[in-house]
């Protein structure tokens, strides 16, 4: 005798898995303190490298059209998501870089500093 241990998902669990899915990286990201958040990006990152590995594996699968622009949407959002999360990363870390060069401060001159002409 033979068991089968296929498990099928239905509408209903899908979502069920979806909302605790988010719900958990909601509280598991707020707790998150300030100094962690550049290394958490890094590595949703490399999350959403993933979900590009993903939705192309998808896309190549696809066999009716509902599937490939399903596929062809995954692929588009998660190479937005990671090329913004770099693009958000880098301009983070470019905060905490120190500069050599000591600043050079324009002032703007009011009429203060200027010779007045005496007539």
């Amino acid at each position: 005798m033979a068991m089968d241990f296929s498990i099928v998902m239905t509408g209903f669990v899908a979502l069920y898995v979806f909302m605790l899915a988010a719900f958990a990286g909601w509280v598991i990201i707020g707790n998150v303190p300030a100094i962690l958040h550049t290394p958490l990006m890094s590595g949703s990152n490399f999350v959403h490298g993933i979900v590009v590995v993903g939705g192309l594996f998808a896309l190549l699968n696809a066999s009716t059209p509902l599937e490939q622009a399903i596929g062809f949407f995954a692929v588009l959002l998660g190479a937005g998501n990671a090329a913004g999360g770099y693009a958000v990363t880098d301009r983070m870390l470019a905060m905490f870089k120190t500069s050599d060069a000591a600043p050079t401060r324009k002032h703007a001159s009011h009429g203060r500093h200027r010779a007045h002409k005496k007539s």
